[in-house]
This record gives structure tokens, C-alpha cells and sequence, in this order.
């Protein structure tokens, strides 16, 4: 496989890759960074791409497992939350700043979250993968998907209830 044929697999599938490492690593740099390296990887497996029948999976896989293991060698303790893609000009400012302070919540509610069940938010609900694909990245049943899904959004709700809620009785 040459670099031309390479790219053109892998251009429709990097910025789900990268959305995906950003929902896990938290940073857009150390997201990028993993983005690179997993397509690094793929282009050292070159010659057995065409053996994966669903290669886009595959990549996502890849990458998912690729931050984990970042997660877990603890590189990325002190990286903060960077959002800058978040901005509309069309809203006021003080609905811009409650919209800004809204998605902070989310993603510091989100980051609580088991691993297990933050991969699959960011799938299901960001990336909007089918639960068949999602169950083919993670190597789980459709019906876990859907259990653990259901438990993060529920953990979600209740998080926002809760700040929603506060002081009022």
C-alpha cells in the first residue's frame, strides 16, 4: 500500500479519532499527539489493513485503547480542559458564559464516569457510532452497551439535577 492510497483510508476517520482522544486525554494537544501515534501505528501494520473488515472500527479501537493506556501510565495528570470550539457569536454574552459553565459541568461529570462507561458516551452520543460498531470497538454485547450507556446518562442527569437544584427546597 502506498502513502497516497494510506491517507485516503485514513482522512475520513482522524477527526473521529481525534474527538475520541480528546474526550479520554482532555487535552487537544496530548489528543493530537495520540492521533498521531495511532496513525503511526496503523501505517506500520500497512500491510494487513486490507485483512480488517470494518478498518474504521478497527482505528477506533486502536485509538481507544492507545489513550487508556496513556490514562493509566498517568501522563496526563496535569493536563487541564481546553474547549475553544464551544464559541457562538450569535448569543449573547451571558448566555455564552451559562452555555460555557454548562459544558465544564458536563465534562467534569463526564470525567467521573468509569472508563468503560465514558467510551461509550463519547461513541454513542458524541460520535454517534451504531451500537453494532460500538460493540465491535469495545469487544462488548449490544445490551452491556446499552446498560452502561443508560448508566452514564443517568449519572449525567443527576449530576445536573443536583447543581440545578441547589438551595432550592
Amino acid at each position: 500500500m502506498n502513502q497516497h492510497t494510506f491517507l485516503r483510508l485514513i482522512d475520513p476517520v482522524k477527526d473521529k479519532m481525534f474527538r475520541l482522544a480528546l474526550r479520554l486525554l482532555i487535552s487537544k494537544e496530548a489528543a493530537e499527539d495520540a492521533t498521531q501515534e495511532v496513525i503511526l501505528k496503523i501505517w506500520n501494520l500497512k500491510h494487513k489493513v486490507k485483512d480488517y473488515a470494518n478498518l474504521e472500527a478497527f482505528m477506533i479501537s486502536v485509538t481507544k485503547n492507545y489513550c487508556l493506556d496513556q490514562l493509566k501510565a498517568r501522563s496526563n495528570n496535569n493536563l487541564r480542559i481546553v474547549h475553544t470550539n464551544y464559541e457562538n457569536n450569535e448569543v449573547s454574552v451571558h448566555k455564552l458564559a451559562e452555555l460555557n459553565d454548562e459544558i465544564e459541568q458536563i465534562e467534569r461529570i463526564v470525567e467521573m464516569l468509569p472508563e468503560q462507561q465514558k467510551v461509550i458516551f463519547q461513541l454513542r452520543d458524541i460520535e454517534e457510532y451504531d451500537y453494532s460498531e460500538i460493540a465491535e470497538i469495545t469487544k462488548m454485547k449490544e445490551p452491556a452497551i446499552r446498560v452502561a450507556l443508560s448508566r452514564a446518562r443517568k449519572k449525567i442527569k443527576e449530576e445536573l439535577l443536583k447543581t440545578h437544584s441547589y438551595g432550592i427546597k
